[in-house]
């Protein structure tokens, strides 16, 4: 059985005597154990209510959203918060608490009115800690802990829970590039080695392909596409939803690129590094780039930190990629 799984879900908003707001419907969805899964799409098509839904803060317009085959809509805030945590965007302020006293405060859903951890309360704690990798922190004031070092804390509260599902929404969005890379791998190790299922909603598309089993893709009207990263790039779903004027996916490289208009067709040929990232800068100069083709403009030559570019029957030598680019745009059709 699928730890989530809704039925005919609708996800939307009510408002005082007017006809309900709908975001999205008939949402069939599963998310398996031990599974990790990210939830993406264009900007305002519903992701965060998606989220909220499935976390009990919203009620669905209609339809169910099931956890281990209960209603979550049914169940109690108690009963709710041992089987589910929902790590949010805002940043949390959390006074003068330490890194150890927030993630803490995961073990509430199980503590009696006292607000005591019992032995095991505490053991969980240190193992949700271990687990995100940040013991060096736990004696720290969560305050004073960067970005990174943050989110990581907040995911050891959220595991501290014990819950049988995680909801992240954008766990990244604070974070350098680096920290992304980081965040997403222990994610996926979170939900391979615990057995949890995890979902978050993401916007850097290209970690999303790489990290995630699978992807909830929302479109626009509504509609939504769910598959492996590469299924939905092989079915074209990843290029249409994403399609707007001016950017265009590449499927080939799994990246997005400006549409700069083409200031003429260059052969470029070489070897190693040089070649891929001689292709990519040409590419967003705005030269539509063949391999050992008959060049319109010129022919370009990469290797060994040394390129030549030949035109008119003329060969010039250059040392370095901007100055490849700028001498052919010297040289671009108009």
């Amino acid at each position: 059985m699928s730890v989530l799984q809704t039925l005919d879900l609708a996800i939307g908003y009510r408002a005082p005597r007017q006809q309900p707001t709908v975001v999205a419907d008939r949402l069939n969805l599963a998310l398996d154990a031990g599974e990790l899964v990210a939830l993406i799409g264009p900007n305002g098509v519903g992701k965060s209510t998606l989220l909220r839904t499935l976390a009990g803060l919203q009620a669905p317009l209609a339809g169910q959203a099931l956890l281990n085959g209960d209603d979550l809509h049914r169940l109690s805030a108690r009963q709710l918060a041992q089987r589910l945590s929902m790590v949010l965007t805002g940043r949390v302020e959390a006074g003068l608490l330490s890194a150890y006293e927030l993630v803490a405060l995961g073990r509430h859903p199980y503590t009696d009115w006292t607000g005591r951890l019992t032995a095991h309360d505490e053991a969980v704690v240190r193992w949700a800690i271990e687990t995100v990798g940040a013991v060096p922190l736990a004696g720290r004031s969560f305050g004073q802990l960067s970005d990174g070092e943050r989110q990581k804390i907040l995911i050891a509260r959220a595991l501290a829970q014990e819950p049988e599902l995680m909801l992240l929404d954008e766990p990244t969005a604070y974070l350098d590039l680096p920290r992304r890379v980081e965040m997403l791998g222990l994610l996926r190790e979170l939900a391979h080695t615990t057995g949890r299922a995890i979902l978050l909603s993401i916007h850097d598309l290209d970690l999303a392909l790489r990290s995630a089993d699978r992807i909830w893709l929302l479109a626009g009207d509504g509609m939504m596409h769910v598959g492996a990263p590469e299924d939905l790039v092989l079915s074209g779903a990843f290029a249409d939803v994403f399609r707007s004027e001016g950017v265009q996916f590449d499927a080939h490289t799994g990246s997005f690129a400006l549409s700069t208009g083409c200031g003429g067709v260059v052969s470029l040929s070489g070897e190693g590094l040089a070649l891929v990232w001689t292709r990519r800068a040409l590419e967003r100069a705005g030269f539509e780039v063949v391999s050992n083709g008959t060049a319109a403009l010129a022919k370009v030559t990469a290797r060994d930190g040394v390129w030549q570019v030949t035109q008119n029957s003329q060969t010039r030598t250059f040392t370095s990629v901007y100055d490849v680019v700028q001498a052919l745009r010297g040289q671009a059709v108009p």
